[in-house]
């Protein structure tokens, strides 16, 4: 049987994308520095390692709640493009200077939809990330939460590393996640439940067990639009792996080869202009 998770060795170009849940401590919300740090060290392990890197990171919206000492979601959409516009802000800088102690340049890019829906974006966007990598910069990615509406926005950072995947041409998306990779049913409401290591069939089926999980980000919560992501990415031979997110250093482990977390393997089947095939899926 074909080793798939050998083969993750051999990944060149990798989008990791991390979510708040990953990057705050769960009894407050507020932004876990330890974490932070923590996950900057690995993704400086893979940069000298020789992988290029980048980073789709959450966290812009709790880290404003935090800094304005709200103590809730916020509940209109000015009040979450306050927070984001604070607390991007913040965040950017925590990357700025950790990855600097290991002699690395971070940079920010923001998007909307926009940057899909106009050739001229699209391109100069593709460019941008093109030689950002070339510098041995490490991109870091989030919607532009400050001025998106409902008809540019992404929606959720997992459709969004997705896009950045393909765009970048990477050959590895790793979404870290609260949960150890998809289960078969949410393991905290069945003991039964068994965790799925690779998915090399048609989401189409995985996607049901996706269902199941709740909105949280408990147990297999969020796991729908991560199978989404899959299914964006998987067609243009791209593999994608959930894993949890609990100790960053999963994330050498796994570029070494070993197992941990949901495998899905890439099988190309998808045309070759991206920007069209990336619109397409937004349209569904």
């Amino acid at each position: 049987m074909e080793n798939y998770w050998e083969k993750i060795k051999d990944k060149k170009r990798i989008v990791i994308k991390v979510g708040s849940s990953t990057l705050t401590c769960k009894e407050t919300g507020n932004l876990n520095y330890s974490k932070l740090e923590k996950l900057v060290r690995a993704i400086s392990d893979l940069k000298n390692s020789g992988k290029q890197v980048i980073l789709v990171s959450s966290g812009a919206v709790a880290v404003g709640r935090e800094t304005l000492k709200i103590g809730r979601r916020p509940k209109t959409m000015a009040e979450k493009q306050a927070c984001a516009a604070i607390g991007q802000g913040k965040l950017i800088m925590n990357y700025y200077k950790l990855f600097a102690e290991y002699g690395l340049v971070a940079s920010q890019v923001l998007m909307t939809r926009y940057s899909l829906d106009h050739e001229k974006s699209y391109n100069n966007l593709k460019n941008t990330f093109q030689e950002l990598l070339n510098y041995g910069a490490i991109p870091i990615v989030n919607e532009n939460d400050a001025i998106a509406t409902d008809e540019i926005e992404f929606g959720e950072n997992d459709t969004l590393s997705s896009i950045v995947t393909a765009i970048t041409e990477s050959n590895l998306l790793i979404l870290l996640t609260d949960t150890d990779g998809l289960y078969t049913d949410d393991p905290f409401q069945n003991k039964d439940a068994k965790l799925i290591d690779i998915v090399t069939s048609e989401i189409n089926d995985i996607q049901k067990v996706a269902k199941k999980s709740s909105d949280s980000d408990v147990g297999t919560g969020g796991m729908y639009t991560k199978v989404l992501a899959g299914k964006i990415v998987n067609p243009l031979g791209i593999d994608m792996i959930i894993a949890n997110g609990k100790n960053p250093n999963i994330l050498n482990k796994i570029v070494s080869g070993e197992k941990h977390g949901t495998l899905f393997v890439g099988r190309k089947t998808a045309e070759d202009n991206i920007r069209q095939y990336l619109l397409s899926k937004m349209e569904k």
